[in-house]
């Protein structure tokens, strides 16, 4: 069964990793560094500073937390796993690599679709239901940078998946104890019901 499910994997992943040009090669290779996006970062800081005032420093503190608890629990299935990267297994030739970047020697999970999912779930969760138009843009964001890692050759479409998954289980219960914090400190004594969201 894994067998096959690999076979599969590499399928797609040559698949999607073959339709490449030299524009989209430029396209792809600033999509994936995090400082491209600092705007689209800064727009959601300032949505969730409209939405909890000074409770915003209990955000970003979850939201540093939640990344280091997606990345370690990403190297630790990474250094368990070994699955060699596509760019740098030895029994692949034909793989489109950008500008010589490889990545690092193991490639599963992907941290970036893992990270950029659990900060889309996340912001969903915290500011999604009063900023509904936010939804589509982040889901939109967290697949492209997902797809960006297939493109560039240094993720199989199983590594962004499985990192996809683990994103929203970790966005999913760091936003919910983040929302919960934010209720216990903020709550009127004597008052314990939790907000809805």
């Amino acid at each position: 069964m894994l067998q096959f499910l690999n076979h599969i994997d590499q399928r797609l992943f040559f698949f999607l990793n073959g339709m490449h040009n030299p524009f989209f090669d430029t396209v792809m290779s600033w999509a994936t560094m995090s400082l491209v996006w600092l705007p689209l970062y800064l727009l959601f800081l300032w949505l969730v500073i409209r939405e909890y005032k000074w409770q915003t420093l209990i955000v970003i503190a979850f939201v540093a937390i939640m990344i280091l608890v997606s990345d370690q629990l990403c190297n630790i299935v990474k250094e368990t796993v070994h699955r060699f990267r596509p760019s740098n297994d030895p029994a692949l030739t034909a793989v489109h690599i950008v500008n010589g970047y490889r990545g690092g020697t193991f490639g599963f999970y992907s941290a970036h679709a893992s990270n950029n999912f659990a900060l889309a779930v996340f912001l969903i969760l915290l500011i999604g239901k009063r900023f509904k138009y936010i939804i589509f843009p982040l889901l939109v964001y967290a697949f492209l940078i997902s797809y960006t890692r297939i493109y560039l050759g240094v993720h199989y479409p199983g590594d962004t998946i499985c990192g996809a998954i683990v994103g929203v289980i970790v966005g999913y219960c760091l936003g919910k104890l983040c929302l919960r914090t934010i209720f216990v400190l903020s709550r009127p004594a004597g008052f314990s019901s939790p907000p809805r969201r």
